[in-house]
This record gives structure tokens, C-alpha cells and sequence, in this order.
């Protein structure tokens, strides 16, 4: 998979509310009501991972989730990491409140 410009992926950031370019990947963070609304969504956003075979850097702090998306393979971000940010931003915006 080809890595994308600076230019590129600035522009396809425009379509993603608070994803921005830092140190060659694209993160965001989460927050949620609690631990257990945070944990839910991680494993949603798991099997998403898994199904394709694309894993984020993340962490979680109680209500908090720290995603980063990077493609190891090509050194920096590729349409596959807007792809599962784009399945991310998905799954967060169906989550029940």
C-alpha cells in the first residue's frame, strides 16, 4: 500500500472531525461516560481491526481512548488507516448512550 503525501492526507482529514497528522499517523481521542462505555466500544472497534487486518496503537485510561493509525508496511499513513478511521468514526457515532 502506497504511503500518502502530507498534502493528501491533509485533505482527507477534512472529512474527519478531530483525526489530525501527528509524527507520520493520524489520532484521535475518545471520550466517553465511563470505563465500561470505553471498554464496550474498544472491542467493537477489535473486530473491526481484526477483520481488516489493520490494528491501531491505542490506549485507554477510564473514560478515555487514544487511537493512532499508521501502516508499519509503507512508514506512515495509507488509505487503509483512513479506512478503519472511517469505520471508527462509524462505530462511535452508532454507540448508545
Amino acid at each position: 500500500m502506497k504511503k500518502l503525501t502530507e498534502a493528501e492526507i491533509n485533505q482527507k482529514l477534512e472529512a474527519f472531525d478531530g483525526w489530525e497528522l501527528n509524527d507520520n499517523a493520524l489520532e484521535t481521542t475518545f471520550e466517553f461516560h465511563n470505563f465500561k462505555e470505553a471498554f464496550t466500544l474498544m472491542t467493537r472497534i477489535a473486530f473491526e481491526c481484526e477483520a481488516q487486518n489493520h490494528h491501531p496503537d491505542w490506549s485507554n485510561v477510564y473514560n478515555r481512548l487514544h487511537i493512532r493509525l499508521n501502516t508499519h508496511d509503507a512508514g506512515g499513513v495509507t488509505e487503509k488507516d483512513f479506512k478503519l478511521a472511517q469505520t471508527i468514526e462509524a462505530l462511535v457515532s452508532t454507540n448508545p448512550e
